[in-house]
């Protein structure tokens, strides 16, 4: 029994603070994996402006970190074949 309990707190948990939504656009695989990829963009840039709001990371590393971030998600979108013009 108290397991059970254990185990629901932990997704209550984990859904608090990775929330997940439906998918609402033109659904296709690639764009549903993008918007994946975009979430947990998102996701992170929260984490690493907080970080550095709150003296945790200096600017510069922040900046580096996000920037990162933002060339994976560009790749991302490249390997999805959505910048293609249609």
């Amino acid at each position: 029994m108290v397991d059970d309990r254990d185990k629901q707190d932990k997704r209550d948990k984990e859904n608090f603070i990775f929330p997940h939504t439906s998918y609402r656009g033109e659904f296709t695989p690639e764009n549903l994996m993008f918007n994946a990829n975009l979430q947990e963009f998102a996701q992170k840039v929260s984490y690493i402006c907080n970080l550095e709001t709150n003296g945790k990371v200096p600017p510069q590393v922040a900046y580096k970190q996000i920037k990162d971030l933002w060339q994976d998600l560009k790749q991302s979108i490249k390997n999805l074949g959505l910048n293609e013009k249609k």
